[in-house]
């Protein structure tokens, strides 16, 4: 078993932290996540024909995303607030439902993983909300990171 002061976010006596960065240096830094919403055919056809009673549910989605990642901080304890400098987001609809892609950047102390899971999971529920009343049942799935840049431990990709 680990002991609680080797782990970045507790301190000697267990209890959660803020892990310090003050000392690590300022790096540029990307990360890319994507997630699935499984979607039903009636809720893709109305997302190709532009037929969704709320609206422009791919528009709202990706403002929700980038929202979502500005928003990371306030939304996961213990995250830093960091300088996002850039947030991209992709939606590509399939027969299944929608992949969204996010990309994040800054260059900062710590990276941007998390922002980019953020966003991915935000525009994704924006989404759900747009196409409930065609969709009750849609799903959200396979939210993950893909990449990430930077930093002390440089480039990750996922296998």
């Amino acid at each position: 078993m680990t002991e609680p002061s080797q782990l970045a976010h507790l301190d000697s006596a267990g209890h959660a932290r803020m892990v310090d960065v003050s000392g690590k240096e300022i790096t540029s830094r990307a990360a890319r996540a994507s997630g699935t919403v499984l979607l039903s055919p009636a809720a893709v056809a109305a997302l190709r024909e532009g037929t969704v009673p709320k609206g422009d549910a791919l528009s709202v989605a990706r403002i929700a995303a980038i929202q979502g990642a500005k928003r990371t901080p306030d939304l996961i304890p213990l995250c830093h607030p960091i300088g996002l400098h850039s947030v991209a987001v992709e939606l590509e609809v399939a027969d299944r439902g929608v992949t969204i892609t996010a990309t994040t950047r800054t260059a900062d102390r710590t990276g941007v993983e998390m922002e980019a899971l953020t966003a991915v999971t935000v525009g994704a529920l924006a989404l759900i909300d747009m196409v409930k009343a065609i969709d009750p049942a849609a799903v959200i799935t396979d939210v993950l990171v893909e990449e990430k840049t930077g930093g002390k431990t440089g480039t990750w990709r996922r296998p």
